[in-house]
């Protein structure tokens, strides 16, 4: 029986370095199944947040981190690294959406060796401005009130222009899966996030190859915010901008977003 403080899930061969994707909010690791399906050969590792998909409540995996109870990345990155290690992974390519983005940077931070490279997908290194962590603490307010109707409008936010006109498929899926949020989940996410510090010194300390990638149409995580990522890494960087996609790259073009991903892990596979 696994004792990992995370739900883990493989895909793909069973040797070689694996990639590990780090899922945004207010979704789960399910968010990467199209991208996995555009990389067979290769061998890709998906973990869910604490609070959501498979994975325990935040208190259960800080306290099986020995860390503190209570909202923080710090933890969550703790809980990334001993899941890996307790499947004998030492190394990986990691990239992460959003959430997972801040996850990928605060294992940068904290667990330096892990990253043979990183991915930094519709995400960003500095910390909320006032009104944004704000607007975080009120959602995980909401979510202690009304559950995952919460996050209901966040759908409208995170998907690009494009999508909604074009893709009420994805739309729908979206919105499915941010209705099975555990109302525990979001808000230790929110607070988790609004907590965060800025992390672009860890980036100027990590030499290591880097993808910096975002939607076109992305209005949370934008093309200048990107851009610091990628002057800030200190191993070669690829800057990609996906067009017709928001803040949920990976779920509005997945093929677009394996491709990319599919470079940085080859850059050291």
């Amino acid at each position: 029986m696994s004792t990992a403080p995370l739900a883990l899930h493989r895909h793909g061969p069973a040797s070689g370095l694996p990639l590990v994707l780090l899922h945004g909010f207010p979704l789960d690791s399910r968010m990467w199944d199209d991208v996995v399906a555009q990389l067979p050969d290769v061998p890709v590792l998906t973990l869910d947040a604490p609070g959501f998909g498979a994975s325990p409540a935040p208190d259960d995996v800080a306290a099986a981190v020995s860390r503190e109870p209570g909202p923080s990345l710090e933890t969550y990155a703790d809980a990334v690294a001993a899941s890996l290690r307790e499947q004998g992974v030492d190394r990986a390519v990691v990239a992460g959406l959003s959430m997972g983005g801040y996850v990928a940077l605060a294992l940068a931070e904290r667990h330096r060796g892990l990253l043979a490279a990183v991915g930094l997908l519709d995400t960003r290194a500095d910390a909320d401005s006032d009104d944004a962590r704000a607007g975080r603490l009120r959602m995980a307010e909401e979510a202690g009130r009304t559950g995952a109707d919460a996050v209901a409008g966040m759908v409208d936010v995170v998907l690009g222009e494009t999508t909604r006109a074009e893709r009420p498929e994805v739309v729908d899926r979206v919105r499915e899966w941010a209705a099975q949020g555990s109302p525990a989940g979001i808000a230790w996410a929110q607070r988790a996030m609004a907590a965060r510090p800025a992390r672009v010194a860890a980036l100027e300390d990590l030499e290591v190859p880097g993808l910096v990638l975002r939607g076109a149409e992305d209005l949370t995580s934008t093309q200048e915010a990107a851009e610091v990522m990628a002057r800030a890494l200190g191993g070669e960087a690829e800057l990609v901008v996906v067009p017709r996609a928001g803040h949920m790259s990976a779920v509005e073009e997945p093929a677009a977003v394996a491709q990319a991903l599919r470079r940085l892990h080859a850059s050291v596979a």
